[in-house]
């Protein structure tokens, strides 16, 4: 049987082969590259939109907003559990028209604004509403997709609500309309004033899809969300509630525009009440309108009147210039440089002690008395009581008040200013004054936050960084409030109405003449207000409280005294401040 020859191939028919193989590589690389070609330069608007179905969704995680809570941790401004919904505008731009009708009726949108963020191009992900009820939200995609739309889907979103509606509303203020990024702004009060504090930093997952829907094993990465802080305040949210009725049916029993109402804690400067009339309900803001989202207590300026007397008395008693028995001859009619001073009642010549200057509210006896002030005197005291200076408690809106400079100071205004015109005051600042008698001589830091916490422009406020400062001497402050004792005596003063039956009370009324915001000058209208603490020998509440504009023809004994004595008697029973059961002042106000 022969061999059958095995022939090995020829070098020329391998190196054949070769180059066959390397044309036909070259001919896929050729298919390949023209590919490229027409996916990134003749039709990139077509192959992009069909890779947007397969590619990367990025989806915010909301942190949750901090509480905004009273002194005893209850509630002022909450976040419950709710949803956003949102879109995938690749699924809905076809049928965004029926889409945003839909939404726009259940969710109550502007059906314009959905449409344009249905249709988006260029995005796997489009906010459509934030911070819905979790059933209204459910209940809107449920209903699309019952009609065959896709694309819709739903996220949590807490919701933020205020339990207890107008309490303390013109200082914690709301969120309103959202943001193109979907989140809610803040438009008042201490949530626009501490919004980055409370509102933390928003999260994100990014995610791989394909068809519309995340491929279970693809990429994902989750940079998880840092909810916002609690902000604690000072406020004692039932005194609140009823100090704000008060308040109410004080204003408008009196037939007045507006007022404003505060309580301290004398001792720490802590803000326990800041109420304002009219107010607003937090929970439907829109409702009001917009000049009530403030706290007027801080943001409107007003002549003080007669309650600036007793800072006029502690300067000087202070100053050794007069004592609380000083005596003056008061007479009916003062004459100085531009006009005639006169009282509120008719009297001829009257021999009055500085502590019936006081009890009496003579307008005459406190400008002989100021006129023993050595010079720039006065207004270093009121400057250092706090006049013309914002009180620093971290809300937005607050004023600073008007006191005239050193060259604007004449003999003329500061007669004015020794009675409480010619300088302007808001109610939170001269509440701060006042207390400075009650805490003897030391004017303290009000606070409207507890312990402390950072402002958007980093500052940080609270009652643990609250700063003091001596005023007057304690003698100075324990003469002044003697004084101010004689007020609410039915014998002596001119506010016994202002009494707290079982209490030693130290106050002051005010009556003082308003500028119109027509004419620029005094237009018969008036501010009233009343002042004072208790107990008056050992302080521990201080109470302000204003009318702007009373049309009954009463003045701050008469129409705020009654509102001062429910709220200081209430708020001694409430935190167990027992009477002292000392004698009251007998200071002489005749000689």
């Amino acid at each position: 049987m022969g061999r059958v020859s095995r022939r090995r191939p020829t070098r020329g028919a391998a190196q054949f082969r070769l180059r066959v193989g390397f044309i036909v590589i070259a001919m896929v690389l050729s298919v390949f590259a023209a590919r490229l070609v027409q996916l990134q330069g003749i039709d990139p608007r077509q192959y992009a939109q069909m890779a947007a179905k397969e590619g990367a969704v990025s989806v915010v995680l909301p942190a949750e907003r901090g509480d905004i809570l009273d002194r005893n941790g209850e509630a002022l401004a909450d976040s419950i559990d709710g949803l956003m919904v949102v879109a995938d505008p690749s699924l809905t731009r076809e049928d965004a028209p029926e889409l945003a009708t839909l939404l726009s009726k259940r969710l109550d949108l502007d059906y314009f604004t959905t449409l344009e963020r249905l249709r988006k191009t260029d995005s796997r992900f489009q906010y459509v509403a934030r911070q819905i009820p979790a059933a209204e939200a459910t209940a809107a995609v449920e209903a699309a997709q019952e009609k065959g739309f896709t694309g819709l889907y739903t996220r949590d979103d807490p919701v933020r609500v205020y339990p207890d509606r107008d309490v303390a509303a013109n200082l914690v203020g709301f969120l309103g309309t959202p943001d193109d990024d979907g989140s809610a702004r803040p438009l008042a009060g201490l949530e626009d004033s501490f919004d980055t504090y409370l509102a933390g930093h928003d999260g994100e997952a990014r995610y791989q899809t394909a068809s519309g829907n995340r491929i279970p094993l693809g990429d994902a990465t989750v940079d998880a969300a840092r909810d916002g802080q609690d902000l604690v305040t000072t406020i004692d949210s039932d005194l609140q509630w009823r100090v704000q009725r008060w308040l109410q049916q004080t204003v408008q029993g009196a037939g007045g525009d507006s007022g404003y109402a505060v309580v301290m804690d004398t001792r720490t400067g802590e803000v326990l009440a800041l109420a304002d009339d009219p107010t607003y309900d937090a929970s439907e803001p829109e409702a009001y309108p917009e000049t009530l989202y403030t706290s007027r207590a801080l943001s409107d300026v007003y002549e003080p009147g007669s309650v600036g007397k007793v800072l006029t008395a502690a300067g000087l008693i202070d100053a050794g210039k007069v004592t609380a028995r000083t005596r003056f001859e008061v007479p009916g009619r003062l004459y100085r440089q531009d006009r005639p001073i006169s009282d509120y009642f008719e009297h001829g010549t009257i021999r009055l002690t500085l502590a019936g200057i006081i009890a009496k509210s003579s307008n005459i006896g406190t400008v002989m008395a100021n006129d023993l002030y050595g010079n720039g005197q006065q207004r270093r005291y009121l400057r250092s009581f706090g006049i013309g200076q914002k009180t620093g408690v971290g809300v937005a809106g607050e004023s600073r008040g008007i006191l005239p400079s050193k060259d604007a100071w004449t003999s003329q205004s500061a007669d004015r200013i020794a009675f409480g015109q010619s300088y302007s005051v808001n109610a939170l600042q001269m509440a701060a004054a006042v207390n400075t008698i009650a805490n003897g001589g030391v004017r303290i830091d009000p606070s409207v936050v507890k312990g402390s916490a950072t402002l958007d422009d980093g500052t940080v406020v609270g009652s643990d960084v609250a700063t003091s400062h001596r005023v007057v001497s304690e003698d100075a402050a324990r003469q002044t409030a003697r004084m101010m004792e004689r007020v609410v005596d039915p014998e002596a003063g001119v506010a016994p109405a202002a009494q707290v039956p079982g209490y030693r009370v130290a106050g002051k009324t005010g009556t003082a003449q308003r500028v119109g915001a027509e004419c620029g000058c005094y237009d018969g209208t008036y501010t009233v207000s009343f002042a004072g603490f208790a107990p008056a020998d050992d302080p521990r509440f201080t109470v302000y409280v204003v009318v702007q504009n009373p049309r009954n023809g009463g003045g701050g004994g008469s129409v705020a005294g009654p509102a001062f004595s429910k709220i200081m008697s209430y708020t001694l029973g409430r935190y167990g401040v027992a009477p002292t059961g000392t004698e009251p002042s007998r200071l002489a106000v005749e000689w």
